[in-house]
């Protein structure tokens, strides 16, 4: 049978299955190659180094974010990028990190972030609070995203959890957590991070920066 010919778009998709199963920590040339059925050396022939790598599939991983459409209702656009945004980086559990720690100018990049402005500019922003405004909401993407992979409880946890630290935080000096921690017991209040409320707060913040420039 024909080898399927190795080009720098398989290269890539090898290594973004790698980082999903392994985690970046764990890519590595070697296990490329393996991947795909070459030889180390024959990966330079697509990817020029390591950092090339990285840029290459951190460029895929945004290029499956939804882009927002300019000059439709900003606000929906926007919450539906933040939601694709948190969606896809939950699946790529890698990913997040490398966003935040690298210059990214790949074509779906200066696509994703070219659009967002846009969409920000037709609504009425200025540039500089447009600026600010994708990057506020991109924190709170990051960050969330960040926190949901790490937190070490489910939240099927949270109610046994909180009985557990209850002792810790009696109410005579903690009274505020002491009632929290009961509410999650009684089932009363789940306990869990809620993604689109503090979106939500940072689009009527937004709103009403238009509102009232």
């Amino acid at each position: 049978m024909p080898r399927t010919p190795l080009t720098r778009e398989r290269v890539l998709r090898a290594a973004i299955d790698l980082a999903d199963q392994e985690g970046l920590d764990a890519l590595s040339m070697r296990k490329l190659a393996k991947a795909v059925g070459v030889e180390a050396m024959s990966l330079y022939n697509h990817v020029a180094n390591k950092d090339d790598l990285y840029d290459g599939i951190i460029d895929l991983v945004v290029a499956e974010i939804y882009v927002p459409a300019i000059g439709g209702d900003w606000r929906a656009e926007l919450r539906h990028r933040a939601a694709s945004a948190h969606e896809v980086l939950l699946n790529h559990r890698w990913a997040t990190g490398l966003l935040g720690s690298r210059v990214n100018v790949g074509p779906a990049m200066l696509r994703y972030v070219d659009a967002t402005l846009g969409c920000l500019i037709a609504a009425g922003f200025t540039y500089q609070q447009a600026d600010r405004a994708w990057n506020a909401i991109d924190s709170h993407i990051y960050g969330f995203t960040l926190q949901a992979i790490n937190f070490p409880l489910e939240p099927s946890e949270y109610a046994s959890a909180a009985q557990r630290f209850l002792p810790l935080i009696p109410t005579e000096t903690h009274p505020h957590m002491h009632a929290l921690a009961s509410k999650v017991i009684a089932g009363t209040h789940s306990g869990t991070a809620d993604f689109t409320f503090g979106l939500d707060l940072l689009l009527d913040g937004l709103a009403r920066m238009l509102d009232h420039p």
